[in-house]
């Protein structure tokens, strides 16, 4: 199958993207959408005319947005509490055109669990994103519209352990478990791409690379100068292969509202352009690992989530 390229580039910027497009009359909901990737994702689909949903643990921490761009509204969600994303996904009334599933947690420390019993990073990154998008699949249906998840070039260093997701019998390892959690977000796209076809919806993954953002709180001094981000006086710097916020959120702002990917589905993306399919393995640096894309393993964690979530979609 030929990839799928687009005019834009790794430095492209999310309003680059829509440049010339006018989503008047669109209506879209992006998780973690107050700070970071998710406010310029936000920020873009505002300027070019749509109403965004902000969806946020806080939602007080979104005021800047809503006061800066007509349109923008702000909603509460905790993607580790069933309760919080049924209340969000009950709410919801009339069109939703995309849900940008950006909220995300990375490397945890020490192994959490939410009330469910779900390893935190998978909770959050993962079965949250399933509940909403589940939820709103009719909305999504009515519009025909597009599921986006966000996830991570972590998606390479490893699969999903469907005998045991939690770590219950493994030792638990902050990236194992990360990259677990975003290789699930990717199989979430792959099996919603195939369930939903019929009903006209879309689903693609990507990953936004590397960004300065509320995302890496949880990593410690000698992590972050591993990846050249901070210098010996713990100050933060930003190497040159590193992008700003805004050019991160370009290839979700593609995903969601683009003409360009209308109707395409099922794919992963990195700088704007489809990725190619790779082996996966810790020293490979782009590309989609063959297992994240994997249909089989893709439809048994789907299960694995409808079970967990009483969900017949």
């Amino acid at each position: 199958m030929t990839l799928l390229t687009t005019p834009f580039g790794p430095r492209t910027t999310a309003s680059d993207v829509l440049a010339g497009v006018d989503l008047t009359g669109r209506r879209y909901l992006v998780t973690g959408g107050a700070s970071g990737l998710g406010a310029e994702t936000v920020r873009a689909l505002a300027r070019a005319g749509a109403q965004v949903v902000v969806a946020t643990r806080t939602p007080g921490a979104a005021d800047a947005l809503v006061e800066e761009l007509p349109g923008v509204t702000a909603t509460a969600l905790d993607l580790t509490d069933p309760t919080s994303v049924r209340a969000l996904t009950t709410a919801w009334t009339g069109r939703l055109d995309a849900v940008i599933a950006n909220a995300g947690v990375m490397a945890l420390p020490t192994r959490q669990l939410n009330a469910q019993g779900w390893e935190l990073q998978l909770a959050t990154n993962f079965l949250g994103h399933f509940q909403l998008v589940t939820g709103l699949h009719e909305s999504l249906a009515g519009s025909r519209g597009r599921v986006v998840t966000v996830s991570s070039g972590a998606q390479r260093m490893n699969g999903v352990d469907l005998d045991d997701l939690h770590f219950t019998h493994r030792p638990y390892d902050p990236w194992t478990a990360y990259a677990q959690s975003k290789t699930a977000t990717v199989l979430l796209a792959v099996a919603a791409s195939r369930r939903w076809a019929a009903d006209g919806i879309s689903a693609n993954s990507l990953e936004p690379g590397f960004i300065h953002t509320n995302l890496q709180r949880h990593l410690d001094a000698e992590a972050m100068r591993s990846f050249g981000a901070m210098d010996e006086a713990g100050e933060l710097v930003t190497p040159e292969y590193y992008k700003t916020p805004a050019q991160g959120a370009a290839t979700s702002v593609l995903l969601a509202a683009s003409p360009l990917v209308e109707g395409v589905s099922g794919r992963y993306f990195e700088d704007n352009q489809e990725a190619e399919v790779v082996d996966g393995g810790a020293d490979v640096t782009s590309g989609v690992a063959r297992w994240s894309l994997d249909p089989e393993v893709a439809d048994r964690l789907w299960d694995v989530a409808a079970a967990a979530s009483s969900v017949t979609v």
